[in-house]
């Protein structure tokens, strides 16, 4: 579902100060919020017997009141490797060399949602703030120039790459190279995240690598969650040695990011015989609107803000899995 900014600044950017009333509100809210987080960590150490770091990032399934069943067939995630096709991916063996290129994480972003295009390019400013090696492509087009920074070199090392391309084929092979240029400066490892236009995906073929591990960003909203699906289905169906994450971003509430991504996910393993991987929350935050209107990265323009923390939290899972990655 598009998130025009627009649709939000009203709400969420009133021109003077709150009034006392909503002031109130959402300091509430915050502090709601907090008592949420402090809680759900409670419940995980009491599950642990072992204290839990409050800044180390968790997969929602893991908070989940609900397990989701880790012993369904995935080639991805159940520790068994397959034979791997050039420009596949495996996980779960660590890397003894240097690999041939960057894995490449494929983020489907509408041609109007400046909201998720905001997150992919602060998730590369993020994971090049962990050390990593981070660069977002997205296909060059004028009109879309209100979804991201100036090009090339930015915050941190982060690099925004616009290429020519008209479908997915053409934007998969520039991926590649990008991915495999990327590869000689990457010691610490790294990720080429890429903007795909949702359409793309459904309606074009030899977008192979594009395919291999691909984060779809979902709302709690019902609606939002069946696009999501519906993306996840598609995806499955192209390729068996896919690799879906879910970001849950839009919750005032952990627990309804938790019941978010268990509702998707439990639909996946039903249907789909597929395992979704929790790739964290990004909570509902002012300071993410205020950091995009500023034209500045959250985690610089609010470095402790919520959104700030959360987003760090999913760069470093996606920073973690790509480490363990072998690039064939």
């Amino acid at each position: 579902m598009p998130r025009d900014l627009v649709d939000v600044l009203d709400y969420l950017l009133p021109t003077g100060d709150d009034p006392p009333r909503e002031r109130a509100e959402k300091e509430d809210a915050g502090e709601s919020l907090q008592r949420l987080e402090e809680k759900s960590l409670q419940r995980l150490e009491e599950k642990s017997h072992q204290p839990i770091e409050k800044n180390s990032p968790q997969r929602l399934e893991e908070n989940s009141h609900q397990p989701i069943e880790k012993n369904s067939h995935h080639p991805l995630t159940d520790g068994s490797h397959p034979p791997a096709a050039v420009g596949s991916y495996s996980l779960g063996r660590e890397r003894t060399s240097r690999p041939a290129a960057l894995p490449i994480v494929t983020l489907p972003i509408g041609d109007r949602d400046v909201v998720r295009a905001a997150f992919g390019w602060n998730l590369a400013v993020e994971i090049a703030r962990l050390g990593g090696n981070a660069t977002l492509v997205a296909p060059a087009d004028p009109s879309q120039a209100s979804l991201w920074p100036s090009e090339g070199r930015g915050p941190l090392g982060a690099q925004l790459e616009l290429v020519r391309a008209s479908d997915l084929g053409e934007l998969n092979r520039a991926a590649l190279d990008i991915a495999v240029s990327r590869t000689a400066d990457s010691a610490d490892g790294g990720i080429v995240l890429v903007r795909v236009p949702p359409d793309w995906m459904t309606r074009s073929s030899g977008g192979r690598a594009l395919l291999r591990w691909v984060l779809l960003f979902s709302s709690p909203e019902s609606q939002d969650l069946r696009e999501a699906y519906a993306l996840a289905k598609w995806i499955v169906g192209a390729g068996h040695e896919t690799r879906v994450g879910v970001t849950i971003h839009g919750a005032r509430r952990i627990d309804d990011a938790e019941r978010a991504f268990a509702r998707i996910s439990s639909t996946a393993l039903q249907h789909l015989r597929h395992s979704l991987v929790s790739y964290g929350l990004l909570v509902d935050d002012l300071h993410i609107y205020r950091a995009i209107v500023a034209h500045r990265p959250i985690g610089l323009e609010h470095p402790q803000s919520r959104a700030a923390r959360a987003l760090s939290d999913v760069a470093r899972l996606l920073l973690d899995d790509a480490r363990n990655f072998t690039v064939v």
